[in-house]
C-alpha cells in the first residue's frame, strides 16, 4: 500500500508565493528606476532654460538653435530605415523561409546566423573605426554622409534580421498550409498571409533598430565628423547630428554650450520614446485588426459548415494541388 507525501504547508506556499511576488516587484523597481532618473534628470536640466526657437533656429559659433541637427538626425534615421530596413527585412525573410535542412541553404543558414550574431556583438566605436579606415580614408569620400549611412546600417541589420525571422517564425503553419491548400504560390502566400501576420514583430524591430541608430555618437564621429549646417552632398562633407552636441557640448565652458547640450539630449529622448510609443500603437492595432478579422473568418466559414450549399463552388487553381 502506497502512502503519500504529504505537500507543502498552506502557510509555506503563501509565504513563497508573497517572496516571489515581492522579488518580481523588486525587478520592476529595478528596470524602471534607472529609466525614470534618466529622464527627470534630463526634462530637469533642460525645461529651466527651454526655448521653442531652438527647433528651427541655426547652430552659431557663440549658441543658436539645433535646428539643422535635428534635420541631420531626422536625414540619417531615414536613410537607415531605407538600407538596413530593406536588407534586414530580406535577410530574416530569407534564413525564416527559404532555408531548409538538407539543402544548400540550410547548410547555409548556421554561418549566416553566427556571422550575424557577431556582427550584432561589434562594439559601435570599432565599427566606426573600420567605416573611418574603408570609407573616409580607403574610398577617399571624406568624413560624409553616405559614410555614416553605410556604418550605421550594418550595425543595425543583424538586429532588424533577428526580429524579422523570429516573429515569421511564430506564424502559426496552419496559415502557411492553408494558403497552399488554396492553391496560393510559396511568394503570394508569404506576401499576403505570412507577412501580413508577422507584421508587428517586424515594424517593432525596425523602429528599435531606428532608436539605437539614433543614439549612436562613436560611429559618427568617424564617419560623419561634425557641421554647423547641413551639406549638399553625400561625400566630401561633415554632417550635422544631435548626439554630438551631447558629447562635445556638455565639456564646454560656454554656459550657452551647456543649454544646447541640454536640449539636444531632451530631444533625443523625445524622438526614442516617440518611437517606442509607435511601435506599441502599431502592435496593438494589428493584433486588434487580426483578431476581428479571425473573428469574422470564423463567423463565415460556421455558416458554411451549417449550409454547405453557401460554400463557394469551386477554389482557384484547385487543379493544381496534389491530389491524396
Amino acid at each position: 500500500m502506497t502512502s503519500l507525501t504529504a505537500g507543502p504547508s498552506t502557510t509555506r506556499r503563501r509565504v513563497s508565493t508573497i517572496v516571489w511576488r515581492v522579488l518580481t516587484y523588486l525587478a520592476l523597481v529595478l528596470i524602471m528606476a534607472p529609466a525614470a532618473w534618466l529622464l527627470i534628470g534630463v526634462l530637469g536640466r533642460a525645461w529651466s532654460h527651454w526655448r521653442w526657437s531652438v527647433l528651427w533656429t541655426q547652430l552659431t559659433p557663440t549658441g543658436g538653435g539645433l535646428r539643422d541637427q535635428i534635420l541631420g538626425t531626422l536625414i540619417l534615421m531615414v536613410g537607415v530605415f531605407i538600407i538596413a530596413g530593406t536588407i534586414g527585412v530580406l535577410a530574416g525573410i530569407h534564413l525564416a523561409e527559404f532555408t531548409r535542412a538538407h539543402r544548400a541553404s540550410g547548410r547555409l543558414s548556421g554561418p549566416l546566423r553566427t556571422a550575424s550574431d557577431i556582427l550584432s556583438g561589434f562594439p559601435s566605436i570599432v565599427l566606426g573605426y573600420v567605416g573611418y579606415v574603408a570609407l573616409v580614408v580607403g574610398l577617399h569620400w571624406g568624413f560624409s554622409l553616405l559614410s555614416a549611412l553605410i556604418i550605421l546600417s550594418i550595425m543595425v541589420i543583424p538586429y532588424i534580421a533577428k526580429t524579422t525571422e523570429n516573429s515569421l517564425r511564430q506564424v502559426p503553419t496552419g496559415y502557411r498550409e492553408g494558403a497552399e491548400a488554396l492553391g496560393m504560390s510559396a511568394g503570394y502566400g508569404l506576401r499576403k498571409v505570412v507577412l501580413k501576420s508577422a507584421l508587428p514583430g517586424i515594424v517593432t524591430g525596425l523602429l528599435l533598430a531606428l532608436a539605437i541608430a539614433c543614439g549612436e555618437t562613436a560611429p559618427l564621429i568617424y564617419t560623419a565628423g561634425f557641421s554647423n549646417t547641413l551639406p549638399h552632398s553625400l561625400t566630401h562633407a561633415q554632417f550635422p547630428y544631435l548626439t554630438y552636441v551631447v558629447f562635445q557640448f556638455y565639456n564646454d565652458p560656454s554656459v550657452q554650450k551647456h543649454y544646447l547640450s541640454y536640449d539636444a539630449a531632451l530631444i533625443l529622448v523625445v524622438i526614442v520614446l516617440l518611437l517606442l510609443v509607435s511601435s506599441r500603437i502599431v502592435v496593438s492595432r494589428t493584433q486588434r485588426h487580426s483578431e476581428s478579422s479571425r473573428g469574422k473568418q470564423g463567423r463565415i466559414f460556421g455558416r458554411f459548415r451549417q449550409d454547405p450549399s453557401r460554400a463557394p463552388e469551386a477554389v482557384p487553381n484547385a487543379g493544381d494541388l496534389p491530389l491524396a
